[in-house]
């Protein structure tokens, strides 16, 4: 495209659009093929037909079911889709291990936005596979992967720099879930939050984010024309009793252990199967059936179908705790135990190496929760419609869990259509993301955009352009000149002699012509013939890259990069003849880092969180 033609704002919101249908029509296909291997297998093999949310329903319904839970199914279908998930994650894509949404991340701040073409397409399969046949997990970690992945592709495509290709791996991740989940505006704020461990935004990705998630949405909801939300919480789930903050109160700190709890066991059980003797595979095959296993314990034990919530995603129990159909002191037990196992479960299926997200069950484990605590609120007399506890318990644990606060609480009243619940909602996931502290389900995300090496330059930029030449160049080293005309041989004895690399080479008058290496002189000896008669000229770069004392050290590391150099002269600004010094790279970076150090001393003296030294 001709530079004159060239707009940088309106390529981007054009390729983010181009994103969003990638993106959109890939949610399609997706849930198109989780619905499919679910009812291939589990209803079809299991005889188990997960219950879901009510606004979306079984794409493929019908055909021989059998008549009840066909239990022991129940314990190799997990373990033979961990397996088959793994083997193929391991085999074609290793990166499309696990749930998806750190790799995402890793692959913006550490990898210029770079995502391999087959992950999408592997991510989308294994997982398929592993909640088609029981494994416990959500969709959310996937479908950013493949939407973020879609997004890499096309701005390979098109040759963009890392900067353009992250915006367009941002969006895409955004686009992906906005549409799965049916949440256009809570897909574009999560993948503008989630980057980052503390509460800041990447402002960069907002806007094209915003067009790819709406585009998505449209095509998504489009293709099943149903834009309706996911969740349905029926009337009168509101807010209206002040004295409902205190049941909300502890809620908020019922959920924190439960935040540790999920991560610690992600985490320790991800790393002992890492650490395992067997082949990964096998470990998630032992995954899968331990999943099985305690679903049919609890099933058995509790004598509850609707403990079998621990497999698969599991919506179905907050959609019936959203109906009220857990009662008494049953319900709450069983709430609690359902959201106790689903982390156990998803932990195991994660963890031993399936391809699942963690946003999904960090729902379920939320609104069991909530569930529960509004139930006991219930029979205390404090609470009147313990659904309301439902949606608010997803909030926040979510948002103290990934450290995604604002995201979170649009993206639940996005998919419930429950805006009447933001107050109690911000109170519940404020606490839970102060109490959880640094505690985050990704651990892939940095504290801010100061830690970020995407953001590196905007940093670095900064603090050298504050700095000169003349702060730093090292006035207690005289430079080793060499003077026209000298032989090679004296050259030779004056670089052995000295531990200098740079020479400057001056004329009779002793103004400065040029200058040469170590290196160049090692090159020069190579050749006999021209060693023997060679002398300081032939040797010399002619009009060499030069700095000046009013040069600022961000163009001096520029001027060191674009050859290579670690030392450069010094010349007078009005006088390129007249040799003032020679200033090393090392110098440079040495100024920097002083400059940080002191930054960062400001920084904790006001009580912020310090960038890294780079």
């Amino acid at each position: 495209m001709p530079r004159r033609f060239w707009n940088p704002s309106v390529t981007m919101y054009s390729l983010a659009a181009l994103v969003g249908i990638g993106a959109g029509l890939a949610a399609v296909g997706f849930q198109a093929l989780c619905d499919f291997v679910n009812w291939m297998l589990l209803e079809r093999v299991a005889g188990f037909t997960p219950e879901g949310p009510r606004g979306e329903p079984a794409l493929f319904h019908g055909g021989p079911i059998p008549d009840h839970v066909v239990v022991h199914a129940l314990f190799w279908l997990p373990a033979i889709g961990g397996l088959l998930s793994s083997w193929i994650c391991r085999r074609w894509a290793p990166e499309a291990v696990g749930h998806g949404t750190d790799a995402v991340i890793d692959a913006y701040h550490r990898r210029g936005g770079v995502i391999r073409p087959r992950v999408p397409l592997v991510k989308a399969v294994s997982t398929a596979l592993t909640l088609g046949t029981g494994g416990s997990g959500g969709r959310e970690g996937p479908i950013a992967q493949i939407g973020a992945g879609i997004g890499s592709i096309l701005a390979t495509r098109f040759a963009l720099k890392p900067r353009y290709r992250r915006i367009l791996v941002a969006a895409g991740m955004g686009a992906g879930i906005g549409a799965i989940f049916r949440a256009p505006l809570a897909g574009a704020l999560f993948t503008s939050e989630i980057l980052y461990r503390d509460p800041e935004i990447e402002g960069e990705a907002i806007i094209p984010s915003f067009i790819a998630c709406t585009v998505a949405y449209c095509v998504f909801c489009g293709w099943f024309q149903d834009f309706g939300r996911l969740f349905d919480l029926g009337a009168g789930l509101d807010f209206d009793h002040l004295r409902e903050m205190v049941p909300y109160t502890v809620l908020a700190l019922v959920l924190v252990p439960f935040i540790y709890f999920f991560t610690f066991c992600l985490y320790r059980l991800e790393h002992l199967f890492e650490k395992a003797p067997w082949p990964k595979p096998l470990g998630a095959a032992l995954g899968g059936l331990l999943t099985g296993a305690i679903a049919v314990l609890l099933w058995k034990s509790l004598g509850d179908q609707r403990t079998l919530a621990v497999l698969g995603q599991g919506y179905g129990v907050v959609q019936q705790a959203l109906d009220g159909k857990f009662l008494g002191s049953m319900g709450i037990t069983l709430l609690f135990v359902v959201a106790a196992a689903k982390i156990v479960t998803t932990s195991l299926t994660i963890g031993s190496g399936g391809s699942a997200g963690v946003f999904g069950p960090s729902m379920v484990a939320g609104g069991a929760l909530g569930g529960a605590i509004g139930l006991l609120g219930s029979q205390m007399g404090w609470v009147e419609r313990p659904g309301t506890f439902v949606v608010v318990g997803m909030c926040g644990f979510f948002a103290g869990a990934a450290r995604s606060p604002i995201a979170t609480i649009i993206m639940v009243t996005e998919i419930t259509g429950s805006y009447q619940l933001l107050l109690p909602a911000m109170w519940v996931c404020g606490l839970s993301f102060l109490l959880a502290g640094k505690t985050s389900l990704y651990c892939k995300q940095v504290p801010n955009r100061a830690w970020s090496p995407a953001h590196r330059g905007e940093y670095m930029a900064p603090l050298l352009e504050g700095l000169r030449v003349s702060d730093v160049q090292e006035t207690e080293r005289a430079p080793v000149t060499v003077r026209v005309g000298t032989s090679l041989a004296e050259i030779l004895r004056t670089v052995t002699n000295t531990r200098a690399d740079y020479f400057p080479v001056l004329d009779d008058d002793g103004r400065f012509v040029g200058i040469f290496s170590a290196h160049d002189v090692r090159s020069m000896t190579y050749d006999t013939a021209a060693g023997a008669i060679a002398i300081a000229d032939d040797v010399m770069t002619v009009n060499p890259i030069v700095l000046t004392p009013d040069d600022d050290l961000h163009e001096a590391l520029e001027k060191f990069d674009r050859k290579d150099l670690d030392e450069l002269p010094v010349v007078d600004a009005k006088d390129h003849g007249r040799l003032l010094g020679m200033l090393r790279r090392r110098a440079v970076m040495r100024a920097y880092r002083e400059r940080l150090r002191a930054l960062h001393k400001h920084q904790e003296s006001e009580g912020v969180d310090p960038a890294p030294p780079r």
